[in-house]
């Protein structure tokens, strides 16, 4: 229920499966709060859901949802009048709603509890998109529909006291009580970008009010970091805030920082309800008071009457062997020590009339190798080797289960192998999408028009350069020498980086306006791939948009996750580190430009 302010409030409980437990309580103490939101589904969640499915005992929602969050509050929640509004059903809401009811019962409560479903399309997948979709050979273990937000006002509006979904776009966990409350119309589509972007801006929790944070240092009381609460009023615009008394940042880059993350053409970021344009959106602090941000410029264009529909599918299986190794010539001994045990294991499979491995990774982590093509050089002392294989068998990988342990007796001197015992395979799961008509789902779309490209067109490097040997702090082979003073990036801007499938973004955030020139003369799209190339596929793309309200650039990588997700091998399969490799990207400074305005 709206406040007498006229606000809608709207608390972030939850970026992740996952999660810290202090969110909630912190949250349930915000005068006058709405909505409590909880986000747990990411495409590499509907994977390990998926896998869940198929056990005896489990089940295919997020079971901690029920079993831990609510057991300890529901109560309160249902005392204070705060709505619930989750994904946590995940492929199966109905089995959540059912658990949410035997919870209540339990407790003595008396709770309206709706179930959004819709979006498995697993059995029709053949129907409607073709066989072969997600590209792997293995069958697919889950289809899903990326629904909007009319399932969960509906819900709402029928007085729902707990929403629980399957798979529906993040953001939609907020659209859907702001479209309620305020009574918006399907068809007014600034109002439902800007509530789109007060859902994206908390559907990651603690990344909005200072986690993940660039100028980490700036960011007080991480033990007790504020959680995020959104005031919408009806027009859409919004203010940030954060629990008073607790850790953590409100300030206008946080927000930046989480308006640029994982997405894509800023002027044409699709959901199902509307196509929104966030070039304009501006944030500023707002003058009721500390940690609050005032958001404004959301624009919408009408949705383009497909849906997405996220596809996972068996693709063999993987393991990773971790080694700590010390002491002199510890990066020599680490790489000597992976080409032993693949060759050793190799032998092995062979001998036991195994194929290869499909794909093998070494990655000498505590080395800088993320940041360069080739591993530091100098004195290091310790090197976590980790060695990731993978094969179409889950019995081809139990060679190198067993024989990563005896490199600390066989192999070289400072090696010990122990991280919690021998690692265990994990099915490796590809996610694959395609898009589908919404009305073949059964998803009610107003008003659908063509997606049309924005202006100016984004600018776009297509690869096709050498790989970079050697390492360089300051530049990569084959970039003139500057002829003027460099700062690192960091020093320019702040950055936050994620993923979508195989694809990264990095958002670019300008420190000052001032610099904003400077940064789209330097930071060019080739740019960025020569200083990135070590992480990107050989015909890997990287484009380039601008969101001018912002004064910020989104650069969008493809082929730059190894696969991504939980069919990546890589040790950063979301790209989360991707940002801090960039924000090294020396940048000349023109005379007579301080590269840090004050003021």
């Amino acid at each position: 229920m709206r406040g007498a302010d006229g606000r809608v409030r709207i608390g972030g409980a939850a970026a992740m499966w996952g999660d810290s437990a202090i969110a909630t309580p912190q949250l349930l103490a915000v005068p006058d709060l709405d909505y409590l939101m909880y986000d747990y589904l990411a495409e590499t969640t509907m994977a390990i859901l998926a896998r869940a499915r198929r056990r005896p005992s489990g089940v295919g929602y997020v079971a901690e949802f029920v079993d831990v969050v609510l057991r300890r509050h529901l109560a309160e929640c249902l005392a204070q009048g705060v709505r619930v509004v989750t994904d946590a059903g995940g492929l199966d809401p109905e089995g959540c709603r059912a658990a949410v009811e035997a919870l209540a019962a339990e407790l003595g409560l008396k709770v309206a509890v709706a179930a959004v479903g819709g979006d498995d399309v697993l059995d029709r997948l053949g129907e409607l998109a073709g066989e072969g979709v997600g590209g792997a050979p293995g069958p697919a273990l889950s289809a899903n529909a990326y629904l909007g937000a009319r399932g969960i006002a509906e819900a709402l509006s029928a007085g729902a006291q707990v929403v629980v979904t399957g798979r529906v776009v993040d953001s939609a966990l907020a659209l859907g009580p702001l479209v309620h409350e305020h009574g918006w119309s399907w068809t007014d589509l600034d109002r439902l970008s800007a509530g789109s972007l007060a859902g994206h801006v908390i559907e990651c929790g603690a990344q909005a009010t200072g986690g993940l944070f660039t100028d980490w240092q700036e960011v007080a009381g991480w033990d007790d970091i504020g959680y995020p609460v959104v005031e919408v009023v009806a027009d859409g615009t919004f203010v940030v805030t954060k629990p008073a008394d607790t850790g953590g940042l409100v300030s206008p880059a946080t927000v930046a920082e989480q308006v640029v993350y994982e997405i894509g053409d800023p002027s044409a970021y699709v959901l199902a309800d509307v196509v929104c344009d966030w070039r304009a959106v501006e944030v500023a602090p707002d003058p009721s008071g500390p940690h609050r941000v005032r958001v404004v410029g959301a624009r919408g264009r009408p949705p383009t009457g497909q849906l997405k529909v996220c596809v996972t599918q068996s693709d063999g299986w993987l393991l990773d062997a971790l080694l700590a190794i010390r002491g002199i010539d510890a990066v020599a001994k680490a790489e000597r020590t992976a080409e032993a045990l693949l060759a050793r294991t190799r032998r092995q499979l062979a001998d036991a009339g195994y194929a290869d491995y499909a794909e093998t990774r070494v990655e000498l982590l505590g080395t800088g190798a993320a940041f360069s093509p080739a591993p530091a050089s100098g004195p290091v002392r310790e090197v976590v080797l980790r060695v990731a294989v993978a094969h179409a068998q889950r019995e081809g990988l139990t060679f190198l289960r067993t024989e990563a342990a005896s490199a600390g007796v066989s192999m070289g001197p400072g090696t010990r192998g122990h991280f919690g015992g021998r690692p265990s395979p994990r099915e490796r799961v590809a996610v694959g999408s395609v898009l589908v008509d919404a009305a073949r789902i059964g998803y009610p779309v107003e008003g659908a028009a063509a997606l049309t490209p924005a202006e100016p067109p984004p600018s776009v490097f297509r690869g096709g350069l050498s790989r970079q040997e050697g390492h360089s702090s300051s530049r990569r082979a084959g970039e003139p020498e500057p002829t003027l003073p460099t700062v690192p990036l960091v020093e320019l801007a702040w950055a936050r980086s994620g993923d979508k499938g195989d694809t990264s973004n990095i958002g670019v955030i300008a420190r000052h306006p001032e610099l904003v020139a400077t940064l789209r003369s330097e930071l060019t799209p080739e740019r960025v791939w020569r200083w990135m190339a070590q992480l990107l596929g050989p015909d890997a793309e990287v484009t380039r948009y601008e969101l001018p309200g912002l004064g910020a650039f989104n650069f969008v990588l493809t082929q730059a996750l190894g696969g991504g997700g939980a069919w990546s091998l890589r040790s950063d399969p979301l790209g989360k580190a991707y940002a801090q490799v960039l924000l090294e990207l020396p940048i000349p400074i023109p005379a007579g430009q301080p590269h840090l305005p004050q003021g």
